[in-house]
């Protein structure tokens, strides 16, 4: 899975080379730092509560007639959540530095949902799925450079899903539920900092894998609707940590100035998308979900009064995101439109606004998102297998919230270097392409929203000074 490639890579960046405070990145005379103790533990019991956004990639295999006509499409419930964590850390040292493992339990309430349907010359099929609920129990392994912990995270997870589908013909409506506790497994990746005092603050991205379920439904024919269920998780924290020493923040960075680096992540979409062919008549609504793998570079410039940060980024990025495992209609030899959607590449113009807590930058940024858009539709009708292409170059918003601390790379790397772990929420608007289905006209829309998790680093045209410890 490409998610799971890029979650390792990221838990190299964190393991291998995180983020260090060794640095402040200052053009300012020298000043000597505070007293503070002589390493930041992040040993002890912690509590806290956490809020995001949930995605689910969730492949619905349905042969709704019974003989081998198999669709295939993606059931992506979406929307906000909330709950609690509560965990422990041990911090030890190695040769990398401070080593620190944990183990953290969570649960939430969710509003993820969402309902895909089908209309094809009188049948009316709707298919539903939802997550009112979730929760994790989960290792905890990370590197910390005083009180910035970079880390990866894996174990078990487990949630409510609610599955419905209804089948209606001639005034006749067959319907099918089910709801279950799935279990499964979890990894993910996150960033942790410092707050003051007990208080420490993350960004977090988790993946669930809940397992492959079959269910055997009477819709007309009884027949199994094979799910598969994957979720993409994205969220913010607030932790308060029991005990140890409260920590009191360095005097904030200099962060003004022109910085230039790059970044690597990865890409979810849930891309709501119809076909329409009116002669037959077929109304066709559903998900296309490309993901993959994305890496590009960025520039920016940041201004600053005090600890407050205002800044103006752009990126552009080379994508691998891809969804072509849609087939929808009757998909056999006869009548089917099988998708290639894919967004080759993509970026963004936006402003920042952050508060800098010593080395650690805390930022929200949005702005103008822009990206190219392919649809190719494999058709096959009465007169053979046809294929339709389409391309276009779209603009649109984008909107999240990321961390920004110093870089050293095991100290190979000088104190210009920053790393940052973000997410954004890019929604590059419609498409509509009409072209010819058979001997018909037919036309497809496709809506492209998307979630991007990254990682990057820059480098800072700047004097920083190292502050004493």
């Amino acid at each position: 899975m490409k998610m799971k490639k890029y979650l390792l890579a990221t838990a190299l960046v964190g393991l291998g080379s995180a983020p260090t405070l060794a640095a402040d990145l200052a053009a300012r005379p020298y000043t000597k730092a505070p007293a503070l103790a002589a390493v930041y533990d992040w040993t002890g019991f912690y509590i806290g509560v956490n809020a995001g956004v949930g995605l689910g990639r969730d492949r619905f295999q349905h042969d709704w007639l019974g003989v081998g006509s198999v669709n295939s499409f993606y059931v992506s419930p979406q929307g906000g959540f909330g709950g609690g964590q509560v965990g422990y850390n041990w911090q030890t040292g190695s040769f990398l530095g401070p080593i620190v493992f944990g183990i953290e339990a969570d649960i939430q309430g969710a509003g993820l949902d969402d309902r895909t349907t089908f209309s094809e010359a009188g049948v009316l099929r709707s298919y539903s799925q939802k997550l009112d609920w979730f929760g994790t129990a989960r290792g905890r392994i990370g590197i910390a450079k005083g009180p910035v912990l970079s880390y990866f995270t894996a174990g078990f997870a487990y949630a409510n899903v609610k599955t419905n589908a209804s089948a209606s013909f001639g005034g006749i409506t067959n319907t099918f539920s089910n709801e279950r506790t799935a279990g499964g497994w979890v990894i993910g990746s996150g960033v942790e900092a410092a707050l003051g005092g007990n208080w420490t603050g993350k960004i977090e991205y988790l993946y669930f894998n809940l397992g492959n379920k079959s269910d055997l439904a009477t819709l007309g024919a009884t027949t199994p609707i094979q799910t598969e269920l994957r979720e993409n998780i994205f969220r913010v924290g607030l932790n308060y940590r029991i005990g140890g020493s409260a920590y009191a923040p360095v005097a904030a960075a200099n962060w003004a100035g022109f910085y230039l680096g790059g970044n690597f992540g990865s890409g979810i979409g849930r891309d709501r998308s119809t076909l329409s062919i009116p002669a037959v008549p077929i109304l066709q609504t559903f998900n296309l979900a490309p993901d993959g793998i994305n890496g590009g570079v960025q520039a920016g410039y940041n201004w600053q009064a005090a600890n407050w940060v205002f800044g103006l980024e752009a990126d552009i990025q080379g994508s691998t995101q891809q969804d072509d495992k849609t087939c929808i209609l009757s998909c056999t030899p006869g009548l089917t439109a099988a998708y290639d959607a894919t967004l080759p590449w993509f970026g963004t113009v936006r402003g920042r606004l952050g508060y800098s807590v010593g080395s650690t930058l805390f930022y929200a940024t949005g702005g103008l998102a822009y990206g190219s858009v392919k649809t190719k539709i494999n058709t096959t009708s009465f007169v053979g297998p046809v294929t339709q292409s389409f391309e276009h170059t779209k603009t649109g918003w984008t909107a999240g919230a990321g961390i920004e601390t110093p870089f050293t790379l095991l100290g190979l790397l000088g104190p210009n270097w920053t790393t940052k772990t973000e997410y954004l929420y890019v929604d590059l608007g419609s498409t509509s392409d009409n072209f010819v289905f058979g001997a018909v006209p037919a036309t497809a829309t496709r809506s492209v929203t998307e979630h991007i998790f990254r990682t990057g680093i820059n480098y800072h045209f700047n004097s920083p000074v190292v502050a004493k410890y």
